[in-house]
């Protein structure tokens, strides 16, 4: 299956559009639009987040790319080879993923970085069609609750048959392939901060992330 991300001027969602020509007035430099997934569709890992932030990937164009929880996932995909090159915050880097693609549940700022219901079933039909693009695909590490529940309906599960849980890790079946989906807290400043995600534990979710699925 092919896959085509959300046009520029997507208008799915109402509150978001407003949100957005907001800020091509407020900003007229930034990006601005729906944020294009980074890395190949070639893929076998996926990471998906929750949505772009104002000063991060709204800014910048590039997930998780301008904030500190960008920072800090580059940083531990690089602990364990799935990503090189040094990062910055202004995605002028030369930062490379391996084997492994990144992108969002929502792919337009929300207000407050909070996605209403409707706006993540409204971007679930891009998510939906990356991870049916992407053939290679064996294991997905989802950043938070949102995430999670929405990578589950992209698979055609339901969220109350998996509850979300730091480190847990789920074999589902998915057309003829079976593939594993590690959840982890979301890498945000604000989880960091206050201790809901530590090093160790964010190490630990990484790890599952990294290692090859048993056959």
């Amino acid at each position: 299956m092919s896959f085509t991300p959300p046009r520029p001027r997507c208008r799915r969602c109402p509150r978001l559009v407003g949100l957005r020509r907001t800020c091509r007035t407020t900003y007229p430099n930034w990006h601005n639009a729906p944020v294009e997934s980074l890395g190949s569709l070639d893929a076998r890992r996926l990471i998906i987040g929750l949505a772009p932030g104002l000063r991060g990937a709204n800014r910048t164009g590039r997930p998780f790319t301008g904030d500190a929880a960008g920072g800090y996932l580059f940083h531990m995909l690089a602990r364990f080879g799935l990503a090189t090159g040094t990062y910055s915050a202004d995605a002028d880097d030369d930062i490379s993923l391996h084997d492994v693609r990144i992108t969002n549940a929502v792919r337009c700022l929300p207000p407050e970085n909070k996605p209403t219901p409707a706006e993540l079933a409204n971007c679930r039909y891009f998510l939906a069609r990356e991870i049916a693009a992407m053939a290679y695909l064996d294991t997905i590490l989802v950043l938070g609750r949102q995430a999670h529940d929405a990578a589950l309906r992209c698979l055609d599960q339901r969220p109350s048959s998996v509850p979300f849980h730091h480190g847990g890790v789920h074999i589902a079946d998915y057309g003829k392939r079976r593939l594993r989906l590690v959840s982890s807290y979301h890498c945000s400043r604000y989880n960091t901060q206050t201790g809901r995600l530590t090093d160790a534990m964010f190490e630990e979710a990484i790890s599952l992330f990294a290692t090859p699925p048993r056959r």
